[in-house]
């Protein structure tokens, strides 16, 4: 290829390769939560989705109305999620009266698996993250991570959205349980 031809098809080249978006992760479009704090009003709630389903497990799992719901929404490559799992792990195994569950978003169901066997995570993890359509309405889950609290009747209490802190989930969870 002569000379002159490098000298115009590189300047080419660049140009197309800085157009392309190229391949998207989900770790590009997460939107990690602040931390922030929102509690319902009883009178204000409106009722959660039923959350059942296959889970990373290979078990299938559904939550019963009835007791308080913790549901936290994660993904194996989030690091606040992985920062906030062992405090999810002592609230489940402190708070036996109370339902967690995880909902894994955007990732490999073989890397969450293996991440949720390493730590030894004692609650079901649901694969199917459509689940959190369910949510619309109420609270959603806005960021990864967030944490829905449920209430004993079935209605959405309140939201973590980001990681969890030993404070506002235990604050969140006596506040609910004491109505």
């Amino acid at each position: 290829m002569r000379k002159s031809h490098l000298v115009f098809l590189l300047p080419l080249a660049i140009a197309l390769t800085g157009c392309s978006g190229g391949v998207s992760t989900p770790q590009e479009s997460f939107v990690s939560g602040n931390g922030s704090v929102t509690f319902i009003s009883k009178s204000d709630r409106v009722n959660a989705p039923a959350l059942e389903g296959k889970t990373l497990l290979g078990t299938n799992f559904k939550y019963s109305v009835g007791k308080i719901g913790v549901v936290n929404v994660w993904a194996s490559w989030c690091s606040p999620c992985r920062a906030e799992i062992p405090t999810l792990i002592e609230f489940a195994n402190n708070y036996p009266d109370v339902q967690f569950m995880g909902i894994l978003t955007r990732d490999n169901p073989v890397n969450a698996e293996a991440l949720s066997r390493k730590l030894s995570i004692p609650y079901p993890t649901f694969i199917d993250d459509a689940l959190l359509i369910g949510f619309k309405g109420s609270l959603p889950a806005n960021a990864i991570p967030s944490t829905v609290i449920i209430d004993s009747s079935g209605k959405v209490a309140a939201r973590i959205s980001g990681a969890v802190t030993v404070n506002s989930l235990k604050n969140l969870l006596e506040k609910v349980a004491s109505e």
